[in-house]
């Protein structure tokens, strides 16, 4: 009995030795100095500074675009043995990830609605989520504070009254969903909100005041969302987890359930090959849930469950096609 006690001690205490030896405890940045964004290096993409790669899915007329888009990319940094909680604007390694990865394969879906800026900023690493009450928290909301800065900047010297699309997903959903309550809900600036789309988080419906949930295609001044699976499968957090959240239609954006395949206008790969009619989707509560893709990489697809990182390029025509229309009925409607 004794041996049994000493045996479960010696395991007891090696669980938690291991637990203590994961954990990583919350600590500032080196550099607590917030970034300047009157510096041009200190944004990702400017309209006088696209990529030649991200100019492939631009306007050819980019000085006709009479709206702006204000892109916040999703959470990069999710390297275990990466110990920073936020991520250094300066580090050259995440400016690639956002410029080749989130950039190019999300952002540029908005390219042809408007002009499209892009800040770095000190994003916080993956843990973040699962340690909110360890550093997690901090480590979000120093992220937040340079999104909002990057934003005040661009009012200030970019945008001129011009109409807006907010479009983000994951952290930089989590980001966008305090920059609308910040900037938007209730205030002036909301007359100016084409469209925000707030992807790859959970968002209930009620989230803001004034700023509402839209449900026809050409809808304007409100906010679509929504968390792609695979069809028959949940969240590893639970069957309910995004339960009641908004659960817009990426394909036909209005209240429909389900669609066909020819339906689908788009899905933009990593080779950047565009491929259409890919796969159709079921609206349930809280999930869109997709056929597996067809396209080259489907056999790797298949084993997927969660596409949370193809929220945006699975469909990435429907929703290039649905900003142009959102933006040209908000300017038709200023004729009025």
């Amino acid at each position: 009995m004794k041996k049994i006690v000493i045996l479960i001690s010696f395991f007891i205490v090696f669980i938690a030795c291991n637990a203590a030896r994961n954990r990583v405890d919350y600590k500032l940045p080196a550099n607590r100095t917030a970034p300047n964004y009157d510096l041009e290096k200190n944004w990702a993409v400017l309209p006088n500074k696209y990529t030649k790669d991200f100019n492939e899915y631009a306007s050819k007329e980019q000085d006709t675009l009479k709206a702006d888009v204000f892109y916040v990319y999703p959470t990069l940094n999710s390297e275990k043995k990466d110990l920073r909680w936020n991520v250094p604007i300066e580090d050259k390694k995440q400016q690639a990830k956002v410029l080749n990865r989130a950039v190019l394969f999300q952002a540029s879906a908005f390219a042809t609605s408007g002009k499209v800026y892009v800040p770095f900023y000190r994003q916080a690493h993956l843990r973040s989520y699962s340690n909110l009450k360890n550093g997690g928290e901090k480590a979000l909301l120093l992220a937040y504070s340079d999104v909002k800065k990057a934003f005040e900047l661009y009012l200030k010297k970019y945008n001129n009254g011009r109409p807006i699309i907010i479009a983000s997903h994951s952290q930089g959903a989590t980001h966008t969903k305090f920059l609308l309550r910040d900037f938007f809900d209730e205030k002036p600036l909301q007359k100016k909100l084409i469209a925000a789309y707030v992807i790859g988080t959970v968002v209930k419906p009620n989230q803001f005041n004034t700023i509402k949930v839209m449900t026809k295609a050409n809808e304007t001044g409100g906010f679509v969302g929504w968390n792609t699976f695979k069809k028959g499968h949940y969240p590893k957090k639970g069957k309910d987890y995004f339960k009641g959240s908004v659960t817009t239609n990426p394909i036909t954006w209005n209240l429909d359930k389900s669609t066909t395949l020819a339906q689908h206008k788009g899905f933009l790969y990593s080779n950047k090959k565009l491929y259409k009619n890919a796969l159709k989707i079921e609206i349930i509560d809280g999930l869109v849930w997709s056929t597996t893709p067809k396209f080259p990489g489907r056999l790797f697809m298949s084993f997927l469950k969660n596409y949370h990182v193809g929220d945006i390029n699975l469909f990435w025509k429907d929703i290039q096609q649905n900003a142009e229309l959102r933006t040209r009925t908000w300017l038709e409607n200023q004729k009025n």
